[in-house]
């Protein structure tokens, strides 16, 4: 009797199926696991067997052959002893009533963390099944960080939910499907798990759209008698050509698997036949110098297409893939995709981050694809400070198909960044402060604006300065998640925290108006009202009065206990010009220091502050509790927005000479336009930086010295 037997004839009560599949397990594990390794699964599957007794699967079968068969996909990768249990017993938590304490008191902290982390959240309670979907997704990333393991059994028990999918209704296939191509086949992709990345992606393909997999896989399959006798030729070519010069390797002729035909059809808007490298060839030789020479060989074989070589030996894909890419003319023009790598590259290819399972081992810089990761799922770690479990799905979305662009840092090094990138991506891939404090950037030593996209091969350097901010006008150009997050996530804070401030002094203000102050309502006081407010924390209070989401006038007499429906009284504001986001200026007006004027409280805005003759005050006249009495500090150092027009007679070069003025009165032209024109005369209309009223009056003045002029006025709504 065998090892494997001899185990099985120690647990009673297994199926002949269970059997098999147990048995297989074993044999894969006793090639690769010390004796007292594969112990320890053996317990594992007597627990997991013992409590899913009498649970089935949709399909018929015992419920424990699925985590049988996820354990089987993990040990064909040669994973470690914990990750095989941990997908034996990777369903016990949900589907029966084992405490996680008792795994962990079973088979210890390290297994009983694997599987909390596999494990979904269907005993947590979400107003939506989008929402359902991300807040599990972010948990999976999160113990990704933790333990890399995680979602290697994830994927494991995904891939063999695709492969039984037949018994369940075709609406929850569709869905599984789509979020397996969205998710699930992405990160295998960019954890370099290439063999489970195609099987995800032809399995997602097949159950979402069921025909066109159906009409594809059938012409596939008419026309592969011919395409095995010309890849089997083509092979024999290179074999000969091989032996010929003395290189030793393997020749493997390939065809391209549906989803990767499918998604060329659909990109290119080709028809089948259309499509170029439906024929592939890998071949796997020695070391990296053989590759070279090779690469010379099939290019002297049959001529090489142009622009269509890559080396991803010297510039490795984001998730540590490498390997030369060669597309050659063939006989009768057939376009042949090459591929040329080491064995070692191969098994990389194949397995990524899983070729190397013993993940503690401390020397890392071996670990290509395990080391891109863990940066990779660093980065995950701030994104997710971003936001709500929906907007870090999206943002990771980003990072998970990785059409990538390679640029260089000025020492060299090479930068993989989504195609589209721009040099504010780049600075914010090389360090979140670096980003935040970016205010130019030079491509090829040549200073370029910060919105410009980056090509491959680039060097890219940032000049940062100290004290700069982001521009909250970056989001709308960069294209990595990481950028995305972290100016959304330092716009939120600034935004809250000037909130916060403005909020206390609107409501110290008010206060004030009542004959008390912040000070003389006290602590006592300050809490009970938070306590009916149904608030928890004072500085939350702070941020909805700056936002506007609640009146300081109200909220102070609330505080003091003034209850009557005598309308309150508008607290005063002074402004310098300097607050933020939270207090803004109205593009309809453009008031400037010196004007009257008026602030309203736009809920979620803050403060919008309009000047007293704007037209667009009969609206906010409907709401005076809105109003707040404004008025402006005595020195501000600032330029403001405002906007002018000028009626002149028709000349050449009038539009340069009135420029001209502008800019001699010490103001920068934002924007100019020419809002009517006929035979006698044109009307310009400028929108000017100032200081104030009296900078603008000179400007103004200035302007209608000129000859040409007949009419200067400043614009209002």
């Amino acid at each position: 009797m065998d090892y494997a037997a001899t185990i099985l004839a120690k647990i009673p009560g297994t199926s002949s199926k269970l059997d098999k599949g147990l048995k297989r397990l074993l044999e894969s594990l006793q090639a690769y696991m010390p004796a007292e390794q594969v112990e320890q699964v053996v317990r594992a599957y007597e627990f997991g067997a013992t409590a899913h007794s009498g649970q089935t699967r949709m399909s018929g079968d015992p419920f424990i052959s699925h985590p049988l068969a996820v354990a089987q996909i993990l040990a064909d990768m040669h994973m470690d002893s914990q990750a095989i249990a941990a997908a034996i017993l990777h369903d016990v938590i949900e589907d029966t009533e084992t405490p996680i304490a008792e795994l962990a008191e079973q088979f210890g902290n390290e297994i009983a963390t694997l599987v909390d982390g596999v494990s979904k959240l269907d005993q947590m309670q979400f107003t939506s099944r989008a929402e359902a979907q991300a807040e599990s997704f972010r948990k999976m990333m999160l113990a990704m960080i933790e333990d890399i393991r995680v979602i290697l059994v994830k994927l494991a028990d995904r891939l063999h939910n695709m492969k039984t999918m037949d018994s369940m209704p075709v609406d929850k296939q569709a869905r599984i499907a789509r979020e397996t191509l969205e998710i699930y086949a992405p990160i295998a992709n960019r954890l370099g798990i290439n063999h489970m990345k195609v099987d995800l992606e032809d399995l997602g393909f097949r159950y979402l759209y069921p025909f066109r997999y159906s009409v594809l896989d059938r012409a596939l399959k008419r026309s592969k008698g011919s395409q095995r006798q010309i890849v089997k030729k083509i092979s024999e070519h290179f074999r000969k050509a091989m032996e010929q010069e003395g290189i030793e390797g393997e020749v493997i002729g390939r065809e391209k698997h549906l989803y990767s035909i499918y998604k060329k059809m659909a990109e290119k808007k080709r028809l089948l036949g259309d499509i170029v490298d439906v024929y592939g060839f890998r071949i796997i030789v020695n070391d990296v110098n053989t590759c070279y020479q090779l690469l010379g060989l099939v290019h002297s074989l049959y001529k090489p297409m142009p622009g269509r070589f890559k080396d991803y030996i010297a510039i490795p894909r984001v998730n540590g893939y490498q390997s030369l890419h060669t597309t050659l003319f063939g006989p009768k023009g057939l376009p042949l995709e090459v591929q040329i790598r080491t064995s070692e590259m191969n098994r990389l290819a194949e397995a990524g981050v899983a070729a190397h399972w013993q993940y503690k081992a401390e020397d890392k810089s071996a670990a290509t694809p395990q080391r891109r990761a863990r940066e990779w799922l660093a980065r995950l770690m701030e994104i997710q400070e971003s936001g709500s479990s929906e907007e870090f799905l999206e943002s990771v979305k980003v990072d998970l198909f990785p059409d990538k662009i390679y640029v260089f840092t000025p020492k060299g090094d090479i930068m993989p960044l989504p195609k589209g990138a721009t040099t504010v991506d780049f600075a914010y891939a090389v360090h979140t402060d670096i980003g935040n404090r970016c205010v130019a950037a030079k491509i090829d030593r040549n200073l370029v604006p910060l919105r410009t996209t980056l090509q491959n091969s680039q060097t890219v350097e940032i000049i940062t300065a100290r004290g700069a901010k982001p521009n909250p006008n970056w989001v709308t150009f960069v294209t990595s998640a990481k950028a995305r997050s972290a100016i959304r996530h330092y716009m939120k804070k600034m935004r809250s925290s000037e909130s916060i401030d403005l909020g206390k002094r609107l409501l110290d203000r008010s206060l004030k108006d009542l004959g008390s102050s912040l000070r003389k309502v006290g602590k006592v006081r300050m809490r009970e009202a938070l306590g009916e407010l149904g608030l928890t924390d004072v500085n939350e209070l702070f941020e909805q009065l700056g936002l506007g989401e609640r009146l300081a006038p109200l909220t102070a007499r609330f505080l003091i206990g003034m209850h009557d429906d005598a309308q309150p009284e508008a607290a005063s504001l002074v402004i310098a010009g300097t607050e933020g986001v939270v207090v803004s200026y109205a593009k309809c007006c453009y008031p400037i220091p010196g004007d009257d004027v008026m602030g309203y409280l736009s809920s979620g805005r803050g403060v919008v502050i309009h000047r007293n003759s704007c037209g667009n005050l009969i609206n906010f006249r409907k709401q005076p509790e809105k109003w707040i009495s404004v008025s402006w500090e005595e020195e501000i150092d600032r330029d403001f927005s405002s906007q002018i027009q000028v009626e002149a007679q028709n000349k050449t070069g009038l539009l340069a000479e009135v420029a001209a003025v502008i800019a001699d009165s010490d103001s920068n032209i934002e924007q100019v336009s020419v809002t009517d024109r006929h035979e006698d005369g044109s009307i310009l209309t400028f929108l000017l930086q100032v200081k104030d009223r009296i900078h603008l009056a000179r400007i103004m003045r200035n302007i209608k010295k000129m000859p040409n002029v007949l009419r200067v006025s400043r614009e209002s709504a």
